[in-house]
């Protein structure tokens, strides 16, 4: 099986005989004799279906993943100097976490957003919360991955939100 790319993920093993006669298979053909069969095998296996996906996916910046096999439903990120953001994104995470999600949490203080935002994309996380620039006043932006649209809303929202 071929996807559009090339990108093969299943495969065949024509087997033959060769096992057939050591085992003794053997079936009555249309006439009523005895043959023996000619084996063969189909199969597709999971790595082979998750880099297609992720070929399938992705995008000059990185995965994209389909959210039904998303390694987590959300990815908060943590930007900035301050205590303030670090303490709102804590927080989320721990509000995302007791309604059920999967959330990876960067809080990496020394890393730069711009490093932040690329590992974000490459990682392809469905929804990016950044907490940042806005946290003093209670603001999050909400990323979709896929269309790459950013919506600001109230921190107090944002389980809310995706809950739906």
């Amino acid at each position: 099986m071929h996807l559009a790319r090339g990108m093969e993920i299943g495969h065949v093993f024509q087997l033959g005989r060769k096992y057939a006669d050591v085992l003794g298979l053997q079936v009555l053909d249309e006439n009523g004799k005895l043959v023996t069969v000619t084996m063969g095998s189909y199969g597709i296996g999971v790595t082979r279906i998750l880099a297609a996906i992720a070929e399938e996916t992705s995008d000059d910046k990185g995965l994209v993943w389909p959210r039904e096999i998303a390694p987590f439903d959300v990815h908060v990120v943590a930007t900035g100097r301050d205590d303030v953001a670090y303490d709102l994104a804590a927080g989320l995470v721990g509000q995302l976490e007791a309604a059920g999600s999967e959330v990876l949490y960067d809080d990496r203080p020394k890393v730069s957003p711009g490093v932040k935002f690329g590992d974000a994309e490459l990682l392809g996380v469905p929804t990016i919360v950044i907490v940042g620039r806005g946290a003093a006043d209670g603001v999050v932006e909400l990323w979709d991955r896929r269309s790459g649209e950013r919506t600001e809303l109230p921190a107090t929202e944002l389980v809310e939100r995706l809950a739906d």
